[in-house]
């Protein structure tokens, strides 16, 4: 049999009467179709051909009926009946083969607090999920590859920086080997990863390295789907391939008291502050803030660290209208996620990030970007912008809060199923083939 991966570059949003995501163009190292050999279409690629469809219907404009409920406020999507209809077909048909091979700590599991909760809750709820055998309906995860339309490579980066990385040492090699050996043995145990040259597959990473570690095999960084949190255009993240995911930081596993405890400021308690930072030197970027704004204006509260016996961290951004969101040494802030939880418009000031779910979710509607030469002129900018639409932008921030929440177990819409989504996207950006012999 003779493998084939062709990329079809299909973003079913690209018709929005927006500006669409960035698409990219196949690896090099990609097995394509030539136009001599029409492989026939295996029945997985002919489900995936029939949700193309059904999106593609929704875009041309069939499909806006029975969203409202899903969807009360459509101007914060692309396209919200495309993403209606292609969430559905995700329910309706995705299934995922999570390999069994390796052993914990450094695969099947990862941390589900602090810094790197993102990578931990999403391996760990992928290993919770039951598994379908029959390909039915209504589960996601099944323990039948070949029915499955994506395969998952559950290590964790942050795993294997704890327990093999040697502290210091600025190497990575051991990291690359075991990622690389990893594949090899997947490779070797199943016929998947060489029929699709790894374009079926993905992996997720909230970890700096993670794009870098990545690099250990060549179909793993060209061509296979990488779920990062640091996804930075000019380290090689391609948003047509890649997907990028929100940096979620909950120091105890669980959704901040400070934002679940205090009802949110009203029009009869607004909010005093313009905007609001705290956080440490990290990066080029932050000693421009703190050099303009430290101490300068009582209107914008910017530190390093809070003062003593000053009011929480959750309180400051629950009192200010605007998060700011800087950059630290890589692209991904926690940041973003904790304003979009304080109810608080963020401030995106970051050169290179692609933003979460931003193949859907229309950005402009519930933030704003600062690049770094607008930092002296900030207090400006932001006080210019009318009251209404710092209103529509309060709006926005709360209708999609929901899409950065934490479940256990998931729920509808929640951020473990909008990453599936945005993995279901690549999956259906892909077209995979096997040319059975005398075909």
């Amino acid at each position: 049999m003779t493998p084939a991966a062709s990329f079809l570059t299909f973003l079913p949003f690209t018709q929005s009467r927006r500006r669409s995501p960035e698409t990219s163009s196949p690896s090099s190292r990609a097995r394509v179709f030539s136009d001599q050999i029409k492989p026939r279409e295996s029945e997985l690629e002919r489900e995936l051909s029939r949700s193309r469809a059904a999106i593609r219907r929704a875009v041309a404009g069939a499909g806006w009926r029975n969203i409202s409920d899903a969807f009360p406020l459509p101007r914060v999507y692309r396209n919200a009946a495309a993403f209606h209809a292609s969430y559905v077909e995700m329910e309706k048909r995705f299934k995922v083969y999570v390999y069994e091979e390796g052993e914990a700590p450094l695969v099947h599991t990862g941390p589900c607090k602090n810094i790197y909760t993102t990578e931990g809750r999403f391996i760990s709820e992928m290993e919770m999920l039951r598994p379908s055998s029959n390909g039915r309906y209504g589960a996601i995860r099944t323990n039948n590859p070949d029915r499955a339309h994506a395969f998952f490579l559950p290590f964790s980066i942050v795993q294997l920086v704890r327990y093999i990385y040697t502290q210091n040492s600025h190497d990575h090699t051991t990291l690359r080997r075991f990622v690389a050996d990893y594949i090899d043995v997947v490779a070797s145990n199943h016929p998947y990863w060489n029929r699709s040259a790894g374009a079926d597959h993905f992996m997720l990473s909230c970890h700096d390295w993670g794009p870098h570690v990545s690099q250990a095999n060549s179909n793993l960084y060209g061509n296979s789907i990488r779920a990062l949190c640091n996804a930075n255009k000019s380290e090689g993240f391609r948003p047509g391939k890649d997907v990028s995911i929100p940096e979620i930081n909950l120091v105890t596993g669980d959704m901040p008291l400070q934002v679940l405890s205090h009802p949110m400021p009203t029009k009869s308690s607004p909010r005093p502050l313009l905007a609001f930072f705290a956080g440490g030197l990290h990066g080029p970027i932050r000693p421009v803030l703190l050099h303009h704004w430290k101490n300068i204006d009582p209107d914008i509260e910017v530190h390093e660290y809070l003062p003593p016996g000053s009011d929480d961290y959750f309180s400051y951004m629950r009192r200010s209208r605007f998060c700011l969101c800087p950059s630290g040494y890589e692209v991904a802030s926690p940041r973003v996620v904790e304003a979009i939880y304080s109810n608080c418009i963020p401030v995106i000031i970051s050169e290179g990030y692609v933003l979460p779910f931003a193949d859907v979710l229309y950005w402009e509607e519930f933030s704003l970007s600062l690049s770094v030469d607008d930092i002296p002129r900030m207090k400006e900018i932001l006080m210019a912008i009318p009251e209404e639409k710092v209103r529509q932008l309060r709006i926005g921030v709360k209708t999609v809060h929901h899409h950065f929440v934490l479940n256990h177990p998931p729920k509808r819409f929640d951020v473990f199923h909008m990453i599936l989504h945005s993995i279901w996207l690549r999956r259906l950006n892909v077209k995979i083939d096997i040319q059975e012999q005398g075909s």
